[in-house]
């Protein structure tokens, strides 16, 4: 059993978009209520379409920051 409040890492440099997406939302699925999923992105598509196409799905949006071509993203379950 995980604790909630954990944080899960996913490293998706190099992956387009809609690919790390279809990534993303496996790991999401597979998490518990109450984890984060942080994503390290460089692709511009996939930082602008994965916070929408999660919150589509009923996920929360923590935070987005970029820094030099790279996004990090931290999703909630």
């Amino acid at each position: 059993m995980r604790q909630t409040g954990e944080v899960i890492r996913l490293d998706l440099r190099g992956v387009k978009c809609p690919l790390n997406w279809a990534h993303a939302k496996v790991r999401l699925e597979r998490m518990a209520r109450g984890q984060t999923l942080e994503l390290t992105l460089d692709d511009p598509r996939g930082a602008r379409d994965i916070p929408r196409a999660a919150e589509a799905e009923g996920y929360a949006v923590t935070e987005t920051r970029a820094a030099d071509g790279v996004w990090l993203l931290k999703i909630e379950k």
